[in-house]
């Protein structure tokens, strides 16, 4: 209980009560946050008895840096005696918020360890490299790459299912060499290209968005089947991952899979344009330190690619010992 005669407190009493200053306390009410009871006949704010459970309970809110209006929506809900979802959207934002600033914070530390550890001679490229990526990294520009390099009029959705693919997401905590790879990754897709854009291959431009999506779909599973036969240690090889890489692309030409389809497929991937260093920096950044690299749509292209051409090898000699 309060000393007064009325049991209300003055803003002093109840200030000093919370160990706060009487300026917080006069903040709070002027937000709307602290009613006051009554006004003395000098025009002295007055509280009641529940005042310093209140000012208790704003200062914890605020502790978690919720804002006035948080707070004020987790007081509302309070005191018409609902049990909503106020303190818990207010306390899962601040989380989030949270979980920003310290994936950010880990992402400087790395890039400052990454210019720390480079040549003298090096640093100042280096910071101009990794300065130029915000942090938390955006995924951003490696998106629009993408999207400039898939065929025209490829529904949302299969853009999507293969911008997931393609578009490696980095580390929550990374090492210096991630945040490098991740710089140099940035850097090489913001460059201007030549001509109109980035070059597709000439295998992969199927007739109409219905062929593009029918083989994107289907080479990310072929892709998915072979990271798995590159994690066990296998070399490339005829097989179920294999079938189904030329079953996309002889889905998306409407045509069947014969053995001219494999060796006419082996040639013209050998001979299209490729975007190598993108997979090489992509491994680099999804990649545990000191381990063994994890595939990428990159590399798996290129096991099935080998296999491809082993399989075309040997169809060609046997035909003509034939």
């Amino acid at each position: 209980m309060f000393r007064s005669y009325d049991g209300l407190c003055g803003i002093g009493e109840l200030a000093e009560r919370a160990g706060v200053s009487v300026k917080t306390v006069r903040f709070y009410s002027d937000s709307g946050l602290l009613p006051e009871a009554s006004r003395s006949a000098g025009g002295h704010r007055r509280y009641g008895a529940d005042s310093l459970e209140r000012l208790r309970m704003i200062r914890s809110l605020r502790a978690l840096d919720l804002s006035v209006p948080a707070v004020r929506r987790v007081l509302d809900e309070e005191d018409a005696g609902r049990e909503g979802g106020a303190l818990e959207d207010a306390v899962a934002g601040q989380l989030r918020a949270l979980g920003t600033q310290l994936r950010a914070l880990r992402w400087r530390e790395a890039a400052l360890r990454s210019v720390r550890e480079c040549p003298p001679a090096e640093r100042a490229d280096r910071l101009r490299l990794i300065g130029a990526v915000t942090a938390p990294p955006s995924t951003a520009p490696l998106a629009r790459f993408w999207r400039g390099w898939l065929p025209p009029r490829m529904p949302a959705r299969a853009v999507s299912a293969f911008l997931e693919v393609a578009v490696p997401q980095p580390p929550e905590d990374p090492g210096p060499d991630q945040v490098l790879a991740f710089a140099r990754l940035s850097a090489m897709v913001s460059r201007p290209c030549d001509g109109d854009g980035p070059t597709q291959p000439h295998a992969h431009k199927a007739a109409g968005a219905r062929a593009s999506a029918v083989l994107y779909a289907g080479l990310a599973e072929a892709y998915d089947l072979a990271g798995a036969e590159m994690r066990r240690g296998r070399e490339p090889y005829p097989g179920e991952a294999l079938d189904g890489f030329v079953d996309a692309y002889a889905r998306a030409r409407d045509t069947a899979d014969t053995p001219v389809l494999r060796r006419t497929l082996a040639r013209q991937l050998a001979a299209d344009p490729r975007i190598d260093r993108y997979w090489e920096l992509t491994a680099e950044l999804v990649s545990p330190p000191g381990g063994r690299p994890e595939p990428t749509p990159g590399s798996a292209h290129d096991w099935l690619l080998a296999a491809l051409e082993g399989q075309a090898g040997a169809g060609a000699g046997a035909a003509l010992t034939e």
